[in-house]
């Protein structure tokens, strides 16, 4: 007697420039969790701290936006590794409070932080360039600016519920229709 396993559907998950809260959001879906591992196997994602993709994924979300060179990077290898690609939260989907900084040249911005900033010692008065930091880019780009973007679920963070909906409505083929309710913020 043969035993035949299905493949479990891979979802991935990242956090560009964003404060996490999106990550707490999808760990919010408390016991659910459990259901979750049922559906689907975690592939690169902070979650089970896989660092790089080891199979194409079905699903991956991204939390945050675009505000250096890495972030870019990681957003084009989720793009290219995700048959569906998900912006959850507002920082993903508008480029959120670290989107704030668009308004201020990126030099003023570098001057502040470490130069003229009021808590800031740095006696050599020198920005650093070290080639492990990385490039910041001139302003904050929502992800849909960046790669395509199939599905966004809002929110600052989306609920654990938002989450949990739009992610078995898409591991079971059905559209990502989620209920007035699960998206309003009014």
């Amino acid at each position: 007697m043969t035993e035949t396993t299905t493949e479990k559907p891979k979802l991935a998950t990242c956090s560009l420039a964003g404060c996490f809260g999106c990550h707490m959001s999808i760990l919010d879906i408390d016991e659910r969790i459990l259901e979750l591992v049922d559906l689907v196997d975690f592939d690169k994602s902070p979650i089970n701290d896989k660092k790089t993709f080891t199979d194409r994924c079905l699903v991956g979300l991204i939390e945050g936006g675009c505000s250096t060179e890495e972030n870019v990077h990681v957003l084009e290898s989720f793009r290219n590794n995700c048959d569906i690609l998900i912006s959850v939260g507002a920082c993903a989907i508008t480029g959120g409070i670290p989107a704030l900084r668009n308004n201020i040249p990126l030099t003023e911005c570098l001057a502040e932080a470490y130069l003229d900033g009021p808590t800031v010692y740095n006696p050599r008065g020198v920005i650093p360039r070290d080639p492990e930091i990385p490039l910041c880019l001139n302003n904050i780009y929502p992800c849909h600016e960046v790669v395509k973007i199939d599905y966004f679920l809002p929110g600052c963070p989306p609920s654990a519920d938002t989450i949990w909906e739009g992610l078995v409505a898409l591991l079971n083929g059905k559209p990502l229709d989620l209920p007035y309710e699960l998206v309003k913020y009014d």
